[in-house]
């Protein structure tokens, strides 16, 4: 089976290639459903017909659905809701506040990616298509297993025993009512759905993410910075995306200096991801709605090719530490030192290769250091990062 998640900032059309995705892979016999995480949700819109939150037939061998986040938070987290009202209830917090208190910030967008472990355990589909949140938002939900992993090990079981052993003095000790037994099963539950959905998305065999951009500044700056981080988390990304770029048989004066500038930032893009594979897809007459204009996008996007295959692989980046000082990796075969060069603008490292260059945006952790100097080991570049105040 294999996962295919999408992603890229609002307004790119991201869910376009999403759904263009799906619709070839079920006319080559492969059973497909997509599924949206973002909240505003629009695969109803591009398909031309209404999906609700179960698999809904769209054509054969392919099924969409809009997930319900109502829904899903009831179905998660209504246990550990009903406690939260309860407390800032305590508190002095009026009702309606309290029940939108209750309801933590991308948690609809969260229990939306557990869907990805249902589908993947349940063995009905061969291909399970993601149109995600934008960047941003699917960054913070693919590391936050991480994030409440650290929680549930360090504090979870430590403040369960406190609170049972001091929960019948509650009343006489406590002016705040503490959680039951039932509100930590819940948690648990689903730090468990959690840590599965992680080992779904991170399995690099089974999971690929691609992003979607458009040749503009803003676009590809962002575009780049999420593939940072993808590698930084270790998720795969197996192709970069660019949609609508205009054709070349535009001969109109009116579009020159666009496509000048599109050019500009096709070049620069193909030196911002490595050997990554970058797919393009032109800019259509009219809107690509329905079943039949998302198959030509998706045949003009793939070919003759088996979307679901893997692409390529993301080069890997490793941070460490020794000290007070960072070391970036990088792999980089069949290079010699004579070869490197590397510049620093802002929080962006360039680096050229021969007639190769390579942009590079750092994560904040390097972007707040300097680099001091950097080493060639074998095929792997470290690049040495220091405190800005230790003047080396």
């Amino acid at each position: 089976m294999r996962v295919l998640l999408y992603t890229g900032k609002g307004g790119v059309g991201k869910t376009s290639i999403a759904a263009a995705t799906a619709v070839v892979c079920a006319e080559r016999g492969l059973r497909t459903i997509i599924l949206s995480t973002d909240p505003a949700h629009s695969l109803a819109d591009s398909f031309g017909v209404p999906l609700g939150p179960e698999p809904t037939p769209i054509a054969p061998q392919l099924w969409g659905l809009e997930i319900d986040p109502f829904r899903e938070i009831e179905e998660n987290w209504a246990t550990v809701k009903e406690y939260l009202v309860t407390l800032f209830a305590t508190q002095g917090v009026q009702d309606v506040v309290a029940e939108e208190l209750s309801i933590l910030p991308g948690m609809d967008e969260l229990f939306s990616l557990l869907k990805i472990r249902n589908f993947a355990e349940s063995g009905e589909y061969d291909v399970v298509i993601v149109d995600c949140a934008p960047t941003g938002a699917t960054l913070r939900l693919l590391h936050f297993p991480d994030m409440i992993g650290w929680y549930m090990r360090r504090l979870f079981k430590v403040q369960r025993k406190v609170v049972g052993t001091i929960r019948r003095f509650t009343n006489e000790v406590f002016s705040v009512p503490l959680p039951s037994d039932d509100v930590y099963e819940t948690m648990e539950s689903l730090y468990q759905k959690i840590a599965e959905m992680k080992q779904v998305i991170a399995d690099t065999e089974k999971t690929s993410l691609r992003l979607v951009f458009n040749l503009e500044k803003m676009v590809l700056e962002e575009t780049r910075r999420a593939y940072t981080y993808l590698n930084l988390f270790g998720f795969d990304c197996d192709a970069i995306i660019a949609n609508k770029v205009l054709p070349q048989e535009i001969q109109d004066p009116f579009f020159r200096q666009w496509k000048e500038i599109q050019q500009k930032y096709l070049e620069e893009a193909r030196s911002s991801f490595g050997s990554l594979p970058l797919l393009l897809v032109r800019l259509y007459e009219d809107e690509v709605v329905g079943v039949d204009r998302l198959r030509k996008m998706g045949l003009d996007l793939y070919g003759d090719q088996d979307p679901t295959r893997h692409f390529g692989r993301s080069e890997g980046i490793n941070i460490t530490r020794k000290g007070r000082d960072y070391y970036l990796s990088l792999h980089l075969p069949f290079v010699d030192k004579g070869d490197i060069q590397l510049h620093r603008k802002g929080d962006e490292l360039i680096l050229r290769v021969g007639a190769i260059k390579r942009h590079l945006i750092l994560p904040h952790i390097l972007a707040t250091r300097e680099p001091a100097g950097a080493k060639l080991d074998g095929s792997v570049l470290k690049i040495r990062f220091t405190d800005r105040d230790q003047g080396r």
